[in-house]
């Protein structure tokens, strides 16, 4: 099994390698996300080259995976054009920054028909919209897209995992369209991987959805909420409903081998919780490598 990258969400308030570094020597961690605008509005900001420079090569000494996560307003299943061109704008822009800060993927979240009346033809806005920009970032060797299931509710495109064929067919399966799996996400939306076997059903759903190597990248958190809840509210690794088991089970299947974990778990000023987070994870990869090793 190949040794997985592990972090968190790195702040960039006051400088992008300035905050993000100061987390990754305070963490441990060897993946970092970023946000590189307002991840609460459509307001767009150019990055500062010195600390992109810093930033790039910060990364490069240690041994860091960086990641863009597009602001949270994104929605290419709108029925709203004015919605639906501000997210093109959006993950446009997080392209571009990511391939200045050397990203490995840009999140963004799989979005919602919003209307009842939409619904039919949601993923025709989705195919109209996202084709044409995953065919340019190939052109333009800017970061893969990867599309994050919701938490559920409110006639999302995809919050179980079963349903990303669906959103991987309206654009023909386009090979720079990758998955970020959350488990808070999944868990809020019905999947029980609390249970023995639980997360290990929920990856092959996944993998027989999406077809093998489409997962790019885990968002590993734990939830405050009852499975199936629609609720989306992060909680520190075994301390939450999913609890810590889960997360061995998850970094023991085939399918997640080498690809990076972070968590967006709640954390403080000094990211002490996001280390403790860190570190459970890399116990949990050594636990379900020796359990692979000594069943083998």
């Amino acid at each position: 099994m190949t040794t997985a990258r592990i972090g968190g969400h790195a702040p960039a308030a006051g400088g992008l390698a300035k905050a993000a570094l100061r987390y990754i020597d305070r963490t441990g961690a060897t993946a970092v996300q970023v946000y590189v605008s307002n991840p609460r509005g459509w307001a767009l900001t150019a990055g500062d080259p010195k600390q992109d420079e810093a930033f790039l090569k910060g990364c490069a000494e240690q041994g860091v995976t960086a990641y863009v996560h597009a602001a949270l307003l994104v929605n290419l299943g709108s029925p709203t054009e004015a919605t639906v061109a501000n997210s093109l704008a959006t993950l446009e822009h997080a392209l571009r920054r990511g391939k200045e800060i050397g990203a490995h993927g840009v999140v963004f979240h799989a979005g919602s028909a919003v209307d009842a009346a939409h619904t039919a033809t949601a993923f025709a806005t989705v195919r109209a919209g996202l084709t044409p920009l995953l065919d340019r970032a190939e052109r333009e060797g800017w970061p893969p897209l990867l599309v994050e299931p919701s938490a559920g509710g409110g006639r999302s495109l995809a919050s179980r995992v079963e349903h990303l064929a669906d959103y991987l067919a309206a654009v023909d399966h386009h090979p720079h369209l990758g998955v970020c799996f959350d488990t808070c996400h999944a868990w809020a939306a019905g999947h029980d991987l609390a249970g023995p076997g639980g997360m290990t059903a929920t990856l092959d759903t996944l993998v027989a959805a999406v077809g093998e190597h489409r997962l790019r990248l885990i968002h590993a958190n734990d939830s405050k909420d009852a499975c199936g809840s629609l609720r989306d509210r992060h909680e520190s690794l075994g301390k939450g409903t999913i609890g810590a088991a889960a997360f061995t089970e998850l970094l023991a299947h085939p399918a997640t081998s080498g690809v990076p974990l972070v968590v967006e778990t709640p954390s403080g000023a000094d990211a002490a919780e996001h280390a403790a987070d860190i570190a459970l994870l890399r116990a949990a990869a050594q636990d379900s490598s020796a359990g692979s090793t000594a069943s083998a």
